[in-house]
């Protein structure tokens, strides 16, 4: 397993088709997190990945031994970055611009707040789910 960053390069990552974030489409809290940030403002082409669909990205995650149930997961540079460290990348990352990326960067730039409120909000999508009859993602 790679061992995960806990702060990503702060300056723009090169447009590279390694760049990506895979998250679970099927829940409304995720997916509507990746359509709010303005990530690629910042570092460029990101591919955005439905978990749900499988593909190579998903197979690399699962090699990695990362649970997709646990979190998101965010590929840059070649550097992978799981659950909270996920969102906090992805707050130092995303675009200050508008009230949601402004929010946003305010509660998970801290990696201490990041990794305390991150929890709640899986446990938010896991209620979530269950409460819309949907399952989990399952590992292949």
């Amino acid at each position: 397993m790679s061992a995960l960053a806990t702060e990503p390069e702060t300056e723009a990552a090169p447009a590279a088709a390694g760049n990506w974030l895979v998250y679970d489409g099927d829940c409304p809290f995720c997916s509507r997190y990746v359509q709010l940030l303005r990530i690629r403002e910042a570092v460029g082409p990101l591919r955005l990945v439905n978990a749900r669909d499988g593909g190579a990205e998903v197979e690399e995650v699962e090699r990695e031994g990362l649970d997709l149930n646990e979190g998101m997961v965010l590929k840059l540079s070649g550097k992978m970055y799981h659950g909270h460290d996920c969102v906090h990348a992805l707050s130092l990352l995303s675009a200050p611009k508008g009230v949601f990326s402004r929010f946003n960067g305010w509660v998970f730039r801290s990696p201490k707040r990041a990794a305390l409120i991150y929890p709640v909000l899986r446990t938010g999508r896991n209620a979530t789910l269950r409460l819309l009859g949907r399952r989990k993602i399952e590992a292949e």
